[in-house]
């Protein structure tokens, strides 16, 4: 991880990209303005883990060349990945993880809190750059999320005028969804001082507020990443709010999260596994559940039944009905 935030934050991607051909390791490092034999070790380790390749230049030298995994370092990149990968190579989030003892030793306490002296809320309130980067983090696992939902599940959207994205951060997900449903009609929700600094988009109201009061109304209430941070009590107030928010008739709650399936494991099981860490590391209470765990939460909230579909990748959509 250290080594390809290092790549990150050398912009070696980009510069590569941007040069449109294979570049030597001379014009790597003077392009980069930084010594060659250090960034010669580094390409050697990124070559050898598969994220840049070696191509021969027009003059026939050996050269360092993109790849499709090498593409998601990039910062601007359609499929950037960069922003997720800072983030959990960030301080604020390694702290946490090297507390997660005490959440073992004392099932009450938060890693996070030990780490930092507060909970992950406060402390990205009062640190705006950091609430800046979990936003563009989860943008950019919106651009493989989303993709997946529309392709995979767009059974999920039909006959919906209005959609209401419940903890929306920076809007990039709500965009993305408008895009693909031109019909729907966006509201994009989330504390004040995100909604606010969010960039406006056509066809998308943006309201500030606070999901354990209320929630804006709508045809369906859309909810990514957002139960998962939380225990069951705070979850079952989230949806109960989002269900006084759809209509009775034709409503529903549309939910993208992981769901664990013990006992059967994919070639994405170790994923949604260390997103659970995660959340036991960087939450008060919050979790990856299972299905019976979605099920419980959903009865309890007073939805009378759902659905759950995999889309391949690491969420599932749920969708439950009043």
């Amino acid at each position: 991880m250290a080594v390809v935030k290092c790549a990150i934050e050398l912009g070696i991607a980009d510069v590569i990209e941007s040069h449109g051909s294979p570049m030597t390791l001379s014009e790597l490092s003077s392009a980069l303005a930084c010594a060659s034999s250090p960034l010669y070790r580094i390409m050697r380790f990124l070559m050898h883990r598969g994220i840049f390749k070696e191509e021969l230049t027009a003059h026939g030298s050996p050269g360092y060349a993109q790849t499709a995994l090498s593409r998601r370092l990039m910062r601007y990149g359609e499929h950037s990945m960069a922003a997720f990968i800072m983030l959990n190579s960030s301080p604020m989030v390694t702290k946490s993880l090297h507390c997660l003892s005490a959440r073992v030793l004392a099932n009450e306490t938060s890693p996070f809190v030990v780490a930092h002296g507060e909970d992950a809320w406060s402390f990205l309130e009062a640190n705006p750059t950091q609430s800046q980067l979990v936003n563009e983090a989860m943008a950019s696992d919106a651009k493989v999320a989303v993709p997946a939902i529309i392709h995979g599940c767009p059974e999920a959207f039909d006959g919906l005028g209005s959609l209401v994205d419940v903890g929306g951060g920076n809007g990039t997900t709500l965009q993305m969804l408008l895009k693909a449903f031109p019909r729907l009609r966006g509201i994009h929700f989330d504390l004040p001082h995100i909604v606010s600094n969010a960039a406006e988009f056509h066809g998308v109201e943006r309201v500030g507020g606070d999901m354990f009061q209320s929630v804006p109304k709508a045809d369906a209430a859309f909810l990514m990443w957002i139960l998962h941070d939380w225990g069951e009590k705070e979850c079952i107030q989230i949806l109960k709010k989002c269900r006084e928010a759809i209509s009775e008739e034709k409503g529903k709650v549309i939910i993208v999260e992981a769901v664990i399936e013990e006992g059967k494991m994919d070639e994405l099981s170790d994923a949604r596994l260390a997103l659970d860490m995660a959340m036991m590391a960087h939450t008060n209470a919050g979790k990856e559940r299972t299905l019976k765990e979605w099920e419980f939460l959903l009865e309890k909230a007073g939805f009378t039944r759902y659905t759950v579909k995999s889309i391949h990748v690491v969420q599932s959509v749920i969708e439950a009905f009043p």
